[in-house]
């Protein structure tokens, strides 16, 4: 059956998955949907034999349907090998009862790359397969590891560049240097001086842009997206929770269509949606579990049914999640109004123009599924230093804000658990040090934590923190968030 995608904003003309993955935002402000979910089909007893990329084929064929089988393996194989450091590509570990889904052992040690490693060959297939000719410009807002995944990931690619945007105060020195230091003659990164959710409605503004649009087609540029509001990262997350139940029947740690729990921390909802999207083509999933840090938008969003981001902004030691406006809510969103995008384009208006929306009571019933659980930044370090303790585990920040909500939600349950483990410590190792113990580690420079939790851990120092100790810095641009299309506009000289 032949997937096609539509907007979650009105009920105009479908398009093909190819299609959808280069406009990356319809053209209507809407986000792109399949017109169905299609179920697996490969029975899941099959899973326990499959590789990952064997997974990524049998779960992305039945989603990017208009992709050849040669196209489509030749994506995958591109995307996934040893650019990750385990042969597995995304490990399952049990610790305390519970199984951490490494999601971090690619190039820049976050999940991101799970589905980034992928988007530029889809992108460039799916260039040939219409036959665009202009440069694809990927503009993108990052909390913090979207860009540089992105920027690894389209570095240097023919026909395309890259722009990210970034809050200039709201990501770790790690996460910044990183993207400071990125190479790629195509490749431009520029700090905002505003939060996550500034760069990420200025980006969208620019989408919407008709006059921009039509400035840059007379220069050969045409905009996509690398954002989790692009199908081409979403479809590519959804492999990874069937790769998980896949393992957990191969080490004999369930039997077939036994039901699991997923805990995810979530920001801007495109991981934890990939989970649902699985659940709905089949994959025995009892409960997903959004986990939130002290912006819990989310969380008071699943205990109440209104979304409301009239509030404090707030900075935490887990930044990717330092978000009030979860752009792929609308997803699921439209899902549960019945795939009603009038009744989805009114919410998303209210957002925009009353900062909430109130979704009704028949709604509400229809996200049982969904639990909501949060973590205070006291909880998140106690809870590092808790599992560290006991089962000789460091773990992130953002995977700390999902364990905790394992603990006091989801393993009283008694189901097997999977937590989305979304970050190497590496990338976080002033948070996570100074939660293991802040009086022995606040004196020491970002790299010299690098080498002690290399001493505590006993796990391999990633290549991406080690490229970046002597790299310098490539990209120096900071601009107001009121300057983004200036600065858009000058990278591109239009």
């Amino acid at each position: 059956m032949s997937i096609m995608y539509k907007s979650t904003r009105s009920n105009s003309e479908k398009v093909t998955a190819s299609q959808a993955i280069l406009k990356g935002l319809a053209d209507d402000g809407g986000l792109f949907v399949p017109d169905s979910i299609p179920a697996l089909s490969v029975p899941l007893e099959a899973l326990a034999g499959m590789s990952y990329q064997e997974t990524a084929y049998e779960v992305m064929k039945l989603f990017l349907s208009d992709f050849t089988e040669d196209e489509l393996k030749a994506c995958i194989r591109g995307a996934y090998d040893d650019k990750f450091d385990t042969k597995e590509i995304a490990p399952l570990v049990k610790k305390d009862g519970a199984y951490y889904l490494e999601l971090f052992h690619g190039k820049t040690i976050a999940f991101k790359d799970m589905a980034l490693s992928i988007l530029p060959y889809l992108m460039t297939t799916s260039a040939k397969k219409n036959g665009v000719e202009n440069e694809i410009v990927i503009l993108t807002a990052t909390s913090g590891d979207t860009g540089k995944a992105a920027l690894a990931g389209f570095a240097d690619v023919p026909g395309t560049s890259i722009i990210v945007f970034y809050p200039k105060n709201g990501v770790s020195p790690i996460q910044e240097k990183q993207m400071l230091t990125q190479k790629g003659e195509n490749t431009n990164v520029v700090g905002i001086i505003g939060n996550f959710d500034d760069a990420q409605t200025g980006v969208k503004n620019m989408f919407h842009s008709r006059e921009l649009a039509e400035r840059m087609n007379a220069k050969g540029y045409q905009f996509s997206s690398a954002n989790s509001i692009n199908i081409g990262r979403l479809v590519p997350q959804i492999v990874y929770y069937v790769y998980a139940y896949g393992q957990l029947l191969r080490q004999g740690e369930i039997s077939c269509d036994e039901k699991i729990n997923v805990v995810v921390p979530t920001g801007n909802f495109g991981n934890i949606l990939a989970a649902y999207y699985a659940k709905n083509m089949g994959l025995p999933i009892e409960t997903l579990y959004c986990a939130s840090n002290e912006n819990k938008v989310l969380f008071d969003f699943f205990q109440t049914g209104k979304y409301d981001r009239k509030r404090e902004f707030i900075l935490t030691s887990s930044p990717s999640m330092d978000i009030l406006i979860s752009s792929n809510l609308e997803r699921l969103i439209y899902r549960i109004t019945g795939e009603d995008a009038d009744q989805t384009k009114a919410f998303m208006d209210a957002l925009s123009s009353d900062g909430e929306y109130q979704i009704t009571e028949e709604m509400k019933e229809k996200l049982a599924g969904f639990v909501g659980g949060y973590a205070s930044e006291a909880e998140t370090a106690a809870n590092i230093k808790k599992v560290y303790e006991k089962a000789d585990y460091i773990m992130d920040t953002h995977t700390s804000v999902a364990s905790h909500v394992y603990y006091y939600k989801a393993k009283e349950t008694g189901r097997k658990t999977v937590i989305a483990s979304t970050a190497s410590p590496y990338k976080f190792t002033r948070s996570v040090m100074d939660a293991i113990d802040k009086d022995k580690y606040d004196s020491m420079s970002d790299f010299e934590l690098v080498d002690e939790l290399n001493k505590l851990s006993g796990v391999k120092i990633p290549a991406a923190i080690e490229e970046i100790r002597t790299a310098p810095i490539v990209h120096d641009i900071v601009c107001d968030k009121s300057e983004m299309q200036a600065t858009v506009e000058k990278i591109l000289g239009l």
